[in-house]
């Protein structure tokens, strides 16, 4: 996978060359698509660091494309950020329960977008300090090699999923909010963005299987891990 390319899939050519030109000018390389197969196509091919996804594509449309390469071995891991219209909120909720790791709402300012990305490229880097290993009977949790075994088999986690696993067992026993969610995990904080850690809990959840109890929800406040 590319460390440096980065992937805009819009069938909005203005909407399309204005991303494709700021992302430049911040430093990366950009490539291109219009359509949904040709997003799924290219892709597969070039496994760019993250992907831009506009949902309203013609043909396969966004939310298809982000189901297809989450099933494949090779770009499951690859971030998905979500180009949504402010209408499409259940849109942005499948899209989020599919796999993809952000969301921005058009209009959207070109800063907004390179912030996001930056954020989510962070969160698959490693990190500057060796990190302890946490366990317990069943359930391991190497934070240095962001690895995760349940029951001796691993657990395939995305890069903000694992970084959200890793924050709750760092502060285990104490209630963090969603606001700290966003500020430590995704590296922002706006307004109506709370229902993006809501829905990262729910996935983190699920892939815990037997351990899913032990990511506790404090009505009104937050999360918390169980001791």
């Amino acid at each position: 996978m590319s460390k440096s390319t980065i992937m805009v899939v819009e069938d909005d050519q203005d909407i399309l060359g204005l991303l494709a030109y700021t992302i430049r000018g911040a430093g990366f390389d950009v490539v291109t698509a219009a359509d949904g197969l040709e997003a799924l196509v290219q892709a597969r091919r070039r496994r760019p660091a993250l992907l831009v996804l506009d949902l309203m594509l013609p043909g396969m449309d966004g939310l298809e494309v982000c189901r297809e390469l989450k099933r494949g071995v090779e770009t499951a891991a690859m971030p998905i950020i979500m180009l949504t219209a402010r209408g499409e909120e259940i849109d942005r909720v499948v899209g989020l329960e599919l796999g993809a790791d952000d969301y921005v709402v058009k209009p959207f300012s070109p800063r907004e977008i390179l912030l996001r990305i930056r954020a989510i490229l962070r969160r698959g880097a490693p990190s500057e300090k060796p990190a302890p290993i946490w366990e317990e009977e069943g359930f391991h949790v190497d934070l240095e090699a962001h690895r995760v075994l349940i029951n001796g088999n691993p657990i395939e986690l995305t890069a903000t999923e694992f970084k959200l696993l890793a924050e709750l067992i760092r502060n285990r026993g104490k209630v963090q909010t969603r606001d700290q969610f966003l500020d430590k995990v995704w590296g922002y904080q706006f307004e109506g963005y709370a229902r993006t850690v809501d829905t990262h809990i729910r996935r983190l959840r699920q892939k815990l299987g037997p351990f899913a109890d032990r990511v506790e929800t404090v009505r009104g406040v937050g999360y918390r891990f169980r001791e």
